[in-house]
């Protein structure tokens, strides 16, 4: 038993629902005792805290790059910088990249993009007050394919090599798989309409992970990229932008096949558009790739895909956000909040949206977090205002514990 004290707030998100009478957290050493409403009064030796503004489990983002800032590639703190540059120059960046979220209410990482196996040295730093972090290491990939800088190459055609890169990556402990199921924006000569792997050699990596107790995530850019992800049996599809010649949509039986299949989909929506250059200053491969798939005003395609993200709900997709914070300018670390507002722009409910960065999120990560509920974590997140009419107030912290200790303080 740790020491008990409560917090107090007149309005309150559970992980599921908004709470009509607000909520009393009772926590003790790092977990929460109880939950009552905010009338509640706990026990004269309990000390309390009453804050304004919204309660709500601590966020967590479940695709982020700690490695990188956000520069654009070959700019030092871009991913491809983080391929090259030395260990210590990278773990500063894990750090203030770790800062970063946890200043903005974000209290879980899943990190899909390390460099060198960097992050993995990075995981249990909560007694720093830094987020707790689940890490996948380099992303597999193809030689010369998305994010090969990142140390990932693996030989598709070899099944010793997919083995050797699955073992090597259970021997360092890592806590998942990523591969790179299709192109990228961010990688010149990668194909974001195509698939970078055949079915059999996907599949044979998904077993070898499987075998060894590890959960397999496809980055899929494309519509084929996600049928061949599927095929081989992934468990979760980062982006899922669904590309194609001509545009982006994502067939209904596409997403027909996902919703059966019990795969979770990460949209990585949002983005700060003040960060944002327009396209015409955009890299040139990354403009020569807009304009064969059609984009040509930036907004109004943000506004296409967020208002597509319905359709995954309407189809009993199961979603998660992550913001793929540090891969560019327009994705800061601590943002995930934007992720949550594109969700309601697109047209979800105020709760269903945020679950994707609470409940649903914690459980994706297999962290004991997420929710307002007896046993769990108490990463807990105060932001000022009404959450249910202003989701913007996601991105105004006010106050946040991690395992029932303040940060800031």
């Amino acid at each position: 038993m740790g020491q008990r004290w409560a917090l107090r707030v007149a309005r309150a998100y559970d992980g599921e629902r908004f709470r009509r009478d607000g909520a009393t957290v009772v926590v003790d050493g790092d977990r929460i005792a109880g939950v009552e409403p905010a009338a509640f009064s706990p026990p004269g030796d309990v000390p309390v805290t009453d804050l304004d503004g919204t309660l709500l489990p601590g966020l967590v983002d479940c695709h982020v790059h700690l490695v990188a800032a956000g520069a654009f590639p070959g700019a030092q703190g871009s991913l491809e910088w983080a391929g090259t540059a030395d260990p210590a120059s990278v773990d500063l960046v894990v750090t203030a990249a770790l800062e970063d979220h946890v200043a903005a209410g974000v209290t879980t990482v899943r990190d899909l993009g390390d460099a060198g196996f960097r992050v993995l040295a990075h995981r249990g730093r909560h007694p720093e007050r830094l987020p707790r972090v689940v890490a996948a290491g380099p992303p597999l990939t193809t030689p010369a394919g998305h994010c090969h800088f990142l140390g990932g190459a693996v030989d598709p055609d070899d099944p010793a090599a997919l083995d050797r890169a699955v073992a090597d990556r259970v021997e360092r402990g890592v806590d998942l798989v990523k591969v790179m199921a299709s192109g990228g924006f961010l990688t010149p000569g990668s194909d974001q309409l195509g698939a970078q792997f055949e079915v059999a050699p996907l599949r044979h990596l998904v077993d070898a992970a499987h075998t060894a107790g590890l959960r397999v995530v496809a980055h899929t850019h494309s519509v084929t990229g996600a049928e061949v992800a599927l095929d081989a049996g992934v468990d979760g599809l980062e982006h899922f932008t669904c590309l194609a010649p001509g545009g982006v949509h994502a067939p209904a039986e596409l997403l027909d096949r996902v919703a059966s299949a019990g795969v979770t989909v990460d949209p990585t929506l949002g983005h700060d558009a003040a960060r944002f250059p327009p396209v015409s200053q955009m890299p040139p491969h990354v403009l020569e790739m807009l304009t064969r798939i059609g984009i040509t005003d930036r907004d109004a395609h943000f506004a296409q895909v967020a208002r597509g993200s319905l359709r995954l709900r309407e189809h009993g997709v199961r979603v998660v956000s992550g913001l793929d914070a540090g891969a560019m300018p327009a994705k800061p670390h601590g943002h995930l909040w934007r992720s949550v507002a594109a969700l309601v722009e697109g047209g979800w409910p105020v709760d269903e949206a945020l679950a994707t960065a609470t409940s649903a999120a914690a459980d994706d990560c297999g962290v004991d977090a997420g929710r307002l509920a007896a046993g769990r974590l108490a990463d807990l997140l105060v932001v000022d205002g009404d959450v249910t009419t202003d989701v913007a107030a996601l991105g105004r912290p006010v106050a946040v514990w991690l395992g029932g200790v303040a940060v800031g303080t």
